[in-house]
Parts: structure tokens; C-alpha cells; sequence
């Protein structure tokens, strides 16, 4: 149980007392349908480089991955490093955010990440606002020990996290049927290289069965891959995206890379 204090005013005298918040219980899960713990850990770590995995793009740094099920449901919290210290601590609750977000918003015939949210959830955007629904809740993001973060039995496995995150690094999961299982996201390092890891991470994962994707990158094989269409527009930060979906270019050489990313089967 987690603690909090009620504080209460009677005659200008102000008085504490002890409330007790309990801690959401388990809820049922489909994450029999998605990867243990070992082998999402072994998927991010491949890929990324200070595990021996390939460049992204970013800083190189360690990173954090959650999956969830069709539910919204957390199945398992990873992260590369030796301890939960060696990457961003505030990216545990991130990479959830994105996997909700991911899994909230793709259909079993439409594939939508997180990077293609960018665009659309700025002011004047058709999304606007989408960031401000489907709140975190607090006591799953942060209960229970931290000695137990990204390892089987962090706590917000079995609960329910929510959480909406819009930039790179949340991508729906497809098994080999073609089939919407759940999503996955990655977060410690730029939002742009946290959606070629999380693309990796699903391919080595053999999730990425996309069957289709709103993205007008005009790559095919990669459906729901993140879009570098954004143009400078004076007075205007970061400019427009003629498609409505794109994201911003962390630097100069991750739209090659996304360009080079794993195809869909």
C-alpha cells in the first residue's frame, strides 16, 4: 500500500491523518502472446550499440523497453544496461507511455507509432490535444520498490499504466499471423533514436507483421515507419509537414538510417 496524508482545516487548526491509496490489483492479461522478460532484454540489447548493436542515430546511450497487450495491460519492463542506473531513470515510465500509446491508437488493419503523432498533436494540428487524454496513473508508474524497476517483477507489470506519448519510439505489435497483440515502446536517448531501436527490438522480436500503416514515407516495406517530412517555416518551430504525420530530424543522419531500417516480412 502506498501512503498518503489527508489534510483537513476545523476551527484555524490545520490536522494530518494517515489515508491509505491501495495499489491497483492485477488485472487479467493476454501476455502469454508476447516476449518474457529474458527475451525482451536480449531483443533491446541487440539492438543498440553499447550492447553491440548498430548505430541509431542518437547518443548511444543505454535504454528502457516495456510491452503491453491488447489491454493496455504492462507484460514486461527491461532495460540494456548492467542496473536500472545505466540509462534514464525517467525513461522507464516513457517507454510504457509510448507502448500504451502505440497499442491505444493502431487497429488490426492499421498500424499507428508514436512518431507519427508528432505533427498532428501540435497546436492547430487535427490531433490537438490527444497528449492531454488517457492520463498516467501515478500509483502504477511509480509504486513499489525501485530496486525492482525493469527486472520480471517491476510493478507495473500486471497493471495498467496509461499515458499517451507522441514522438518516436512506440510501435504496435503483429505476430506472424498478421495478428494486433500489443505494442511495445523504447525511450533513453533522441525520440528519433528511440524509434529505430524499438524498430529493431520488434524485428528481432519477430512482431513486425504489419499488415498497414498511415505513413506516406512511400516505402512499402516499411508501413508505419517514422516520416521526415517537416520544412522549415519562418517564425515557426520545428515548421510543417505536408503529410499531417511527420517528425522532426534529430540530426542529420537518422533519416538514412530510418531509410535503412529492417524491412516487414
Amino acid at each position: 500500500m502506498n501512503t498518503i496524508k489527508a489534510c483537513f482545516v476545523v476551527a484555524a487548526t490545520i490536522g494530518c491523518s494517515a489515508v491509505h491509496a491501495a495499489t491497483p490489483a492485477p488485472a487479467d492479461n493476454n501476455c502469454g502472446a508476447l516476449p518474457s522478460h529474458t527475451q525482451l532484454k536480449a531483443a533491446l540489447r541487440a539492438s543498440i550499440l553499447p550492447t553491440g548493436g548498430p548505430e541509431n542515430g542518437g547518443f548511444n546511450l543505454n535504454m528502457w523497453a516495456t510491452v503491453v497487450d491488447r489491454n493496455g495491460i504492462v507484460c514486461n519492463v527491461a532495460f540494456s544496461g548492467d542496473d536500472s542506473g545505466d540509462q534514464w531513470p525517467g525513461s522507464r515510465v516513457i517507454s510504457a507511455q509510448k507502448a500504451n500509446t502505440a497499442n491505444a491508437f493502431s487497429l488490426p488493419g492499421l498500424a499507428l507509432s508514436t512518431a507519427n503523432l508528432y505533427s498532428a498533436v501540435q497546436p492547430g494540428g487535427s490531433l490537438f490535444g490527444l497528449q492531454e487524454s488517457n492520463p498516467v496513473n501515478t500509483l502504477v508508474a511509480y509504486g513499489g520498490s525501485p530496486n525492482d524497476y525493469g527486472r520480471p517483477n517491476d510493478p507495473m507489470v500486471g497493471q495498467r499504466l496509461g499515458g499517451v506519448n507522441v514522438f518516436g519510439g512506440g510501435l504496435a505489435l503483429y505476430n506472424a499471423n498478421g495478428r494486433l497483440v500489443g505494442a511495445i515502446g523504447v525511450s533513453g536517448d533522441s525520440s528519433c533514436a528511440d524509434h529505430n531501436i524499438a524498430w529493431r527490438t520488434r524485428n528481432t522480436l519477430n512482431l513486425d507483421h504489419v499488415p498497414n500503416a498511415i505513413s506516406v514515407s512511400g516505402d512499402s516495406t516499411r508501413p508505419d515507419n517514422i516520416v521526415y517530412d517537416i520544412t522549415p517555416q519562418v517564425g515557426q518551430m520545428p515548421g510543417v509537414s505536408p503529410s499531417g504525420w511527420g517528425h522532426p530530424a534529430c540530426n542529420g543522419s537518422v533519416a538514412g538510417i530510418a531509410a535503412s531500417l529492417p524491412t516487414i516480412p
